[in-house]
């Protein structure tokens, strides 16, 4: 679902790792419905589509549509998700964190007729999480979202996996890479609007960049992580956050003067607290990294804290995410 930037990387992934993949996981993933904006297809069988001419029929004429075979027909989206004969649906429409739509009626719509789920979109996962997941369970599918936080950076299965053994208390990091790259060069002497600007050419910001620097992002990609990590119930509703819109020269410029650097932090606290806000942070602090990398401390019981840092957005990073909750998938459905 979606063929944009993330899902085509997935497919050029596919492309250059499928011995690779065979080799070492024994999965040959096949491709066998499509969905973009304009329209979806779906392959007449099994073999699924040719990824090849799938990535060159979308170059050439910006759909999938255009995709005329006798291999495949013209399938609605409702149709594409109930009839196709798939294991799993990747997710990867644009993140809307109003009502979730449309990726929450496809997860949804997916996982009532017996489909595994992997989506990097995080609108449906910061409204509706808890049902989502209950959701799944019911109908004893895997729904799985690594990539919806830290991109290829594996923030989540670190914590879930890495630190089984321990309990988390508390976290918190830096979960949006715009935010941290705008504030970053207010460090080096640019104007809010000037670094926003400097962010949007090298396309790290969207020409409406409010989901990031008003701190959406950063509190979806929260609510996510207490969910996941913490076994929390939480939506966006009860997020306290604020963005970096209104920090300028002079609050970079003081927090200089005391050795401390201004970075939008996300945390969850052992009270349960959940906030996202300006904050100023010693520059020796493991979360002070700068440009669009995104950094988290994990306290935990018995380990202490430990900090991870990685790059937190771009298409094939993303990808990767998407690869491993596939095989993380192919597994669970081996053991069952």
């Amino acid at each position: 679902m979606g063929f944009g930037v993330v899902n085509q990387s997935l497919v050029k992934l596919l492309l250059s790792r499928m011995d690779d993949i065979y080799a070492r996981y024994g999965m040959k993933p096949r491709i066998v419905g499509v969905a973009d904006s304009k329209g979806s297809i779906v392959s007449r069988s099994m073999q699924g589509l040719d990824l090849k001419r799938l990535l060159e029929v979308k170059r050439v004429y910006g759909s999938v549509v255009k995709y005329n075979s006798n291999e495949c027909k013209l399938s609605s989206i409702d149709e594409m998700i109930e009839d196709v004969d798939a294991e799993v649906m990747v997710e990867a429409t644009p993140t809307n964190l109003k009502d979730g739509e449309p990726g929450l009626t496809h997860i949804i719509n997916a996982i009532r007729h017996k489909k595994h789920v992997v989506t990097v979109n995080k609108g449906p996962l910061a409204l509706a999480m808890p049902s989502l997941i209950e959701l799944a369970e019911y109908n004893n599918v895997v729904l799985r979202f690594s990539g919806t936080v830290g991109g290829g950076t594996p923030i989540l299965e670190f914590a879930k996996h890495c630190l089984k053994g321990d309990r988390i208390l508390s976290f918190r990091g830096i979960l949006n890479g715009t935010t941290n790259y705008i504030l970053s060069m207010m460090e080096q002497g640019l104007s809010f609007n000037d670094a926003l600007n400097d962010a949007r050419a090298k396309g790290y910001a969207e020409a409406d960049p409010s989901l990031d620097i008003d701190g959406y992002d950063a509190a979806a990609k929260l609510v996510i992580t207490a969910n996941w990590v913490i076994g929390m119930k939480s939506t966006l509703n009860d997020v306290r956050f604020e963005g970096i819109r209104n920090i300028k020269q002079e609050h970079i410029l003081d927090a200089k003067s005391k050795g401390l650097v201004i970075k939008l932090i996300a945390s969850c606290s052992e009270d349960r607290e959940l906030i996202v806000k300006p904050m100023a942070i010693d520059k020796h602090d493991p979360l002070c990294v700068n440009g669009t990398l995104n950094a988290i401390t994990f306290v935990s019981e018995h380990s202490g804290e430990l900090t991870l840092i990685g790059k937190g957005a771009g298409g094939i990073e993303t990808a990767s995410a998407i690869l491993r909750d596939l095989i993380e998938i192919r597994e669970v459905i081996s053991r069952s």
